[in-house]
């Protein structure tokens, strides 16, 4: 790890940065981007972002808001979702990031277990905010300045400390709604100054500076916490897609100039599928760091396009504080190897009945900071839910749900996910929360969802439905169409199979391994409803 953090809050480490590299680039629109958000494109250098998060800021505080508030933040991939977060950090704020995928049930459930003051959103999803939340405050915002609603009640007027809360993350639950992952600024700072110093195949300059690529979105750790924070700690470069073109990807990685890019594991696969070009290679590359690259495509991967994919693990949960990834030799690409603990992570792969392990058998990942604080660098909690959080950390372990082995070279592999989630194209579903929405309809008895094997998307929404009506394609296109304006495109069911029961236990439970039988059986006959063509961003 780096030197003792010795700032108070992300707003003070990019203050100290604008100091030091007043002139470099901090943000790279791309015209692509520019393009899509209909905003200006070029680079925008460390000084002058600095005037714009001042200039926000002194708005925010004029209207009251401060330390003990939070506000939602529905801004895409645009360069106002960090504006608005700086401003808001420089003033004791903690930011809620609000996927805009989103639709009405989820929006809605959002800003009620929040609790935040304020939302700010681009223009054409205000009214869907308003309507989910009749009670919460929302306004556009295009740029600075903004008109702002003087805050609900005052704020504290001091700028947070470490361990303030920054932000909010909704994690996608197993068992219910989305849980509330509670970030403090160390949180941010640690991961910053964990990926500044982690070496090996990640290495990170300060001179030159780095220039990042990522196609990953603001609301999810990744891009807003890994790649943004190691940006501005190391006085580098940020270039945010507002999402991943497969058919131009290497013409935004020229344009960029970037040494480093961000992957999730449905990128390769998609990259591989292009036809061969010269810009395969022609480019600056030096690592791209991601998870989930699919192991028969590791080598070729690698070997077209001239620079090592260095695959990681870890959670919302975890940020740096419990980080892996295969940043030393030998990295064993196409193993699924994600590497080993070090950095001061310490980690054990155990068995349901708590036993450790032996080589190459599977068991639960459990992780955990070495030294005297075990949670040091984690998440601070969830929530409203002390209960969920006292059980990630049973045993003084976070307990992580993920299925791993650990090789003979001490290597850590992946296997599979305990928790029942369905993880489409990089995004984790909860099939609880599904469930609960699909439930909402009068013609759904009774359902289960579960992942069922996608080519492309690795796995799929599938839905499993006790249904009063019709059984045929047209019901489960109409449940689809329903569901798409209920929820996320992505949580939608891209299948549906209409049955007559469910397996369950004693206690009406559902017995989630036999619905994932059950699933490839119906498959296997023919006996599901393909609905992913309906599946579209809105």
């Amino acid at each position: 790890m780096s030197a003792a953090i010795s700032d108070n809050n992300v707003s003070e480490r990019f203050r100290r940065a604008s100091g030091r590299w007043p002139d470099r680039a901090f943000l790279n629109v791309l015209p692509e981007t520019a393009e899509a958000y209909g905003i200006a494109s070029g680079e925008i250098a460390y000084a002058h972002a600095l005037d714009i998060v001042d200039a926000l800021a002194t708005q925010y505080r004029a209207a009251g808001y401060g330390a003990g508030h939070r506000v939602g933040l529905l801004l895409q991939n645009r360069p106002d979702f960090i504006w608005h977060f700086l401003a808001l950090n420089s003033c004791g704020a903690s930011i809620v990031p609000i996927n805009p995928d989103l639709r009405a049930a989820e929006l809605s459930y959002l800003a009620e277990h929040s609790e935040m003051v304020l939302a700010v959103a681009v223009h054409d999803r205000v009214a869907d905010l308003q309507a989910a939340a009749p009670e919460l405050s929302v306004v556009g915002a295009k740029g600075a300045p903004v008109e702002l609603p003087v805050a609900p009640q005052p704020g504290g007027a001091m700028a947070s400390g470490p361990d303030a809360e920054c932000a909010l993350l909704y994690t996608s639950g197993t068992t219910g709604r989305p849980k509330g992952c509670i970030l403090s600024n160390f949180y941010f700072l640690n991961t910053g100054d964990w990926y500044a110093s982690v070496g090996g195949a990640l290495t990170i300059h300060e001179d030159p500076p780095e220039r990042m690529l990522t196609p990953l979105p603001l609301f999810h750790v990744n891009a807003l916490v890994f790649s943004m924070m190691t940006m501005i700690t190391v006085g580098g470069c940020l270039s945010v897609l507002d999402r991943f073109h497969p058919k131009t990807w290497w013409d935004s990685v020229k344009a960029a100039d970037a040494s480093i890019i961000h992957y999730l594991g449905i990128m390769p696969p998609l990259l591989m599928k292009q036809p061969d070009r010269p810009a395969d290679r022609d480019h600056s590359v030096r690592f791209g760091f991601g998870a989930g690259i699919d192991p028969a495509l590791h080598v070729a991967a690698e070997e077209r396009f001239g620079f090592p994919f260095v695959e990681g693990w870890a959670m919302s949960e975890t940020g740096a504080g419990g980080v892996i990834m295969a940043s030393d030799d030998p990295r064993d690409p196409g193993t699924a190897n994600f590497g080993r603990p070090r950095n001061g992570v310490e980690a054990r792969i155990v068995l349901d009945d708590g036993a450790e392990a032996a080589i190459d058998e599977p068991g639960e990942l459990l992780v955990r900071r070495a030294g005297g604080d075990p949670r040091r660098g984690f998440f601070s909690g969830y929530l409203k839910n002390p209960q969920a959080t006292d059980e990630a950390w049973a045993g003084g372990w976070l307990n992580t749900g993920d299925i791993v082995l650990r090789d003979a070279n001490g290597n850590f592999r992946f296997v599979d996910r305990k928790k029942n989630i369905v993880r489409r194209s990089g995004e984790n579903i909860s099939a609880a929360e599904v469930e609960s929405i699909l439930l909402q309809r009068d013609d759904i008895r009774n359902l289960a969802v579960a992942p069922a094997p996608d080519e492309l998307r690795g796995e799929e929404v599938m839905a499993l439905i006790i249904a009063d009506g019709a059984r045929d394609a047209g019901h489960a296109a109409a449940i689809t169409h329903w569901a798409l304006e209920q929820m996320a495109y992505y949580k939608a069911p891209g299948w549906i199979a209409f049955v007559d029961n469910l397996p369950v236990t004693a206690t009406e439970k559902i017995q989630r391994g036999e619905i994932r039988t059950l699933v490839s059986d119906l498959l296997a006959k023919g006996a599901a409803h393909d609905t992913r063509a309906l599946k579209k961003r809105a």
